[in-house]
């Protein structure tokens, strides 16, 4: 687990460029669920990567601190965003303070935790009241060439790990006494293929099958996706799935 969450590093550029953000709704959910306007929250932004959730939460108002181990994730990071303050860490071992968060966010980050240490380290970081909220943006499976797609990188992979579906299933691995809130909010984005095949290729199952294997299998997507988007425009459909827990 912890090869392939370190493997973005390599990539962190087309990380940065081609992957998707979230949508508003999302950070109004969070505001909704926790009962606290991001404007002002001291948050913590765990599992940080290159700062695309870190730079909308700022965008709201929030007081970021950002949390990232991958050296090259964070330097991304820093370059993007020079005045958010930058821990390089792990959610399992968060070197901060007591109660020093009103909110402790993963974006996509989760499921590399090992929640047996990392829930434990954001109730203590976290003020009474505050709150965890987990989030992933999952490809919509309900879309057909989304469903396909999916089907042809599990087939080349041989990986049942691979894809956002699984790990928000290991992600929300949270103790059953711990209350939580869940929405789902579905939006879309439109981009080229190109960025769209970056996107793909940013994922750890491409950076850990070696460069040529993921090269070779990018062209054969490319050519059949050019039979569903002619004119080299994807609409890519996602659900973002959000979890909050508040802490007692």
């Amino acid at each position: 687990m912890t090869e392939r969450a370190l493997s973005f590093d390599a990539v962190a550029d087309q990380y940065d460029e081609a992957r998707p953000g979230y949508p508003p709704a999302l950070f109004d959910a969070v505001e909704e669920l926790t009962g606290r306007p991001l404007k002002g929250s001291r948050v913590i932004d765990v599992g940080a990567g290159t700062g695309i959730a870190t730079r909308l939460l700022r965008a709201r108002g929030a007081l970021v601190t950002a949390v990232e181990p991958g050296p090259g994730m964070a330097a991304r990071l820093h370059r993007a965003a020079p005045d958010v303050p930058l821990v390089r860490a792990v959610g399992d071992a968060l070197p901060l303070a007591d109660g020093c968060a009103d909110l402790v966010t993963y974006a996509q980050s989760w499921h590399w935790t090992d929640p047996a240490r990392s829930v434990p380290e954001a109730l203590r970081v976290l003020r009474p009241g505050g709150a965890l909220a987990l989030w992933w943006n999952i490809s919509d499976g309900d879309v057909p060439w989304i469903a396909a797609q999916d089907e042809r990188v599990r087939h080349w992979a041989g990986d049942v790990h691979h894809g956002a579906h699984s790990a928000t299933g290991r992600a929300r691995y949270l103790p059953a006494a711990m209350d939580r809130a869940e929405r789902r909010i579905t939006w879309t984005r439109r981009v080229t293929l190109d960025t769209h095949l970056a996107n793909l290729g940013s994922h750890s199952v491409f950076r850990t099958r070696g460069e040529q294997a993921a090269a070779d299998f990018l062209a054969n997507e490319r050519t059949e996706l050019l039979t569903h988007f002619p004119d080299g425009t994807v609409e890519e459909a996602y659900a973002v799935e959000l979890t909050v827990t508040v802490r007692a």
